[in-house]
C-alpha cells in the first residue's frame, strides 16, 4: 500500500474520534498480561508453600531425632514407651498436610493419564509412609519416617523457590507488555484513523502524539521530538529523534507529533522480541527447576 507524502505537520488533517467510531466492526482487545486475579492465585500459592514447608522444617526436627536410625548414627538411645507412637503423629501431620500438594497432583495426573513429577513424588512418599505405618503397627523391619519427613522437605522447597523464580519473571514479563500501545493512530489521506497495535504493516504511516507511546518500530517520516526509551534501552535521558531516525516501539513521545513510516509487524519488533526471549528464560528457569526435582525425586 502506496501512502502520499504527508505535510510536516497535522494542523489540516482530520482525527477521527475513537469514541464516535463503528465498535462493533472494530473489536477491542487488551493487551496480553498475566492479569491480577493470575497474580493473586500465584501469590497465594507462593505462600501456602511457603507455610508448608515451615510447618514441615519443625516437625521434621523430632522425627529425626525419635529415629532409631539416626539415633544409631549419632550414639544415642532416645527411645522410650510410646515414642514410636509419637514418631507416627508427627509423620502423619507431615504426610497429610506437608505433602498434599503431592498428593493431589498424584491424583490429578493419574485421571489425566499423563503421570509426571507428581506422580512420581506422591507415589514414593505414599510408599514410605504406608510401609512406615505397617511397621508401627506390628511389621517387622525399619520404619522410612525421617526420609518421608526430608523428602517432603525438600520437595517444598524446591517448588517453593520455583514459584518465587516464576512469580519474578511474569512480573518482568507483564511490565514489558505494558509498554506495548494496545492502540495506534493510522494516517490515511484524508484523516487519522485509530487502529488495533497488531494491525499494523510495513509502510503503515502512524501518528505519535505527544505523551504517548510510539505503537510499532520505525522511521520518523515528519517531525522531531525526545524520546524516553530507558525502559528499552537503558537510556537514561530522552533521545532526540528526528526525520530519518529509527524508533522502537514502547519509546514514549515527548512534546513533538511524529510521523513514523512502521518497519515490520507489531509481532517482529524489537519490544516483541524482548518479550519472547524473557518469556523463554521464564520457561527454561522452570524447566530446570522440574528438572532438579525430578532428579531428587
Amino acid at each position: 500500500m502506496e501512502h502520499p507524502h504527508h505535510p510536516e505537520t497535522m494542523d489540516n488533517t482530520t482525527t477521527m474520534d475513537h469514541s464516535k467510531m463503528n465498535h462493533g466492526t472494530m473489536p477491542h482487545g487488551a493487551n496480553p498480561s498475566m492479569g491480577m486475579e493470575g497474580h493473586n492465585h500465584h501469590a497465594m500459592m507462593i505462600a501456602d508453600f511457603k507455610k508448608r514447608f515451615y510447618v514441615v522444617l519443625m516437625l521434621t526436627v523430632p522425627i529425626m531425632l525419635l529415629s532409631t536410625m539416626i539415633q544409631q548414627f549419632i550414639g544415642v538411645n532416645w527411645q522410650f514407651t510410646g515414642s514410636s507412637y509419637i514418631l507416627f503423629a508427627l509423620s502423619s501431620v507431615v504426610f497429610f498436610y506437608g505433602g498434599w500438594p503431592f498428593l493431589k497432583g498424584l491424583v490429578d495426573e493419574v485421571k489425566a493419564r499423563n503421570p509426571g513429577m507428581m506422580f512420581l513424588i506422591g507415589f514414593a512418599i505414599s510408599v514410605a509412609y504406608v510401609y512406615s505405618v505397617a511397621i508401627v503397627f506390628g511389621l517387622q523391619g525399619m520404619d522410612f519416617f525421617w526420609e518421608l519427613a526430608t523428602l517432603i522437605l525438600i520437595m517444598l522447597l524446591g517448588h517453593w523457590i520455583e514459584m518465587k523464580s516464576v512469580a519474578g519473571a511474569s512480573k518482568e514479563l507483564e511490565l514489558l507488555v505494558q509498554l506495548m500501545p494496545s492502540d495506534a493512530h493510522m494516517v490515511m489521506p484524508d484523516m487519522v484513523h485509530d487502529v488495533k497495535t497488531d494491525t499494523l504493516k510495513e509502510n503503515d504511516i502512524i501518528l505519535v502524539k505527544p505523551g504517548e507511546k510510539v505503537a510499532a518500530d520505525g522511521v520518523i517520516l515528519d517531525g522531531e521530538s525526545y524520546l524516553n526509551e530507558s525502559m528499552l534501552t537503558g537510556e537514561s535521558k530522552p533521545v532526540q529523534k528526528t526525520k530519518g531516525d529509527k524508533v522502537i516501539a514502547g519509546a514514549i513521545n515527548g512534546n513533538g507529533s511524529i510521523n513514523v513510516t512502521v518497519s515490520h509487524a507489531a509481532k517482529d519488533s524489537y519490544l516483541s522480541q524482548v518479550i519472547k526471549l524473557v518469556d523463554l528464560e521464564q520457561l527454561d528457569k522452570k524447566m530446570a527447576s522440574l528438572f532438579g526435582l525430578n532428579v531428587a525425586g
